[in-house]
């Protein structure tokens, strides 16, 4: 692809930290040079210019890893990340394409606490505003960051083991609630069909960090009649949106 203004420099560069990142202490010039295709001499030069800004590191066996410069830039991204403006950037996105309300959440103890919303053209009013609290076994953004819990985990966190019903489809005990977030950590996203509120059916996905730790969700909520026709447009646009936020709270 050709881009205006494009400087082919600076994208080797990328190409090599990257390769980089993803295995550290493993790629030794003569491997990029394999890997990525630059040619030795060129490479050369951009891995001394790296390695002399501190971008990278040389270790045993002349091979690579990120360097010191790359770890206080990134700490200045996590330091200048806001979740809440960077949900209502992307989520106004999702809600263009599904055109349901959106809602993003974070998880203190068994509850979720709501933090912020987008809403589509649907007539729904959802129940749950931000600053609210609700019950995570019995909404989809919130179990699907009860997800990241062991067995062992959950079981402490739920020590009655009965879980609260809000309606009569709500999931009553724990071993039930662990089949379906076994479910979620392989699909990565859940549904919840009124088991929050009757007539009510999300759809959740997680929100990674850059140590690949669940720090939010993000859910659609929407009536029956919509959750029909669109179901699987949801699924994939909340993991679009999960995705989106997670790359920009630097999750690989």
């Amino acid at each position: 692809m050709v881009y205006k203004y494009w400087v082919p420099g600076i994208e080797r560069a990328n190409l090599v930290l990257n390769l980089i990142a993803r295995e550290p202490n493993q790629y030794r010039l003569i491997d990029i040079t394999k890997t990525i295709e630059i040619n030795k001499s060129t490479l050369f030069s951009l891995l001394n210019t790296l390695e002399t800004l501190g971008w990278i590191v040389k270790g045993k066996g002349d091979t690579y890893s990120l360097g010191p410069t790359l770890g206080s830039l990134g700490a200045a991204y996590f330091k200048q990340f806001n979740i809440l403006q960077a949900f209502y950037l992307e989520a106004a996105k999702s809600v263009n394409v599904v055109n349901e309300n959106i809602q993003l959440g974070i998880l203190d103890g068994t509850d979720v606490v709501y933090l912020a919303k987008e809403e589509g053209k649907s007539q729904v009013r959802l129940l749950t505003d931000p600053g609210m609290r609700f019950p995570a076994h019995a909404s989809a953004i919130g179990k699907i960051q009860l997800s990241k819990y062991s067995l062992e985990e959950l079981n402490r966190l739920y020590p009655e083991k009965k879980l609260e019903q809000k309606t009569h489809k709500t999931i009553c005990y724990l071993n039930e609630l662990w089949d379906q977030l076994v479910k979620a950590k392989e699909q990565g996203y859940i549904c919840e069909e009124q088991e929050g509120s009757l007539d009510f059916f999300c759809v959740g996905a997680p929100v990674y960090d850059h140590e690949a730790k669940i720090i939010a969700g993000v859910s659609f909520t929407m009536l029956e009649n919509s959750w029909l026709k669109k179901k699987e447009v949801a699924i994939e646009e909340i993991k679009n949106l999960a995705q989106r936020l997670s790359n920009q709270a630097g999750a690989l």
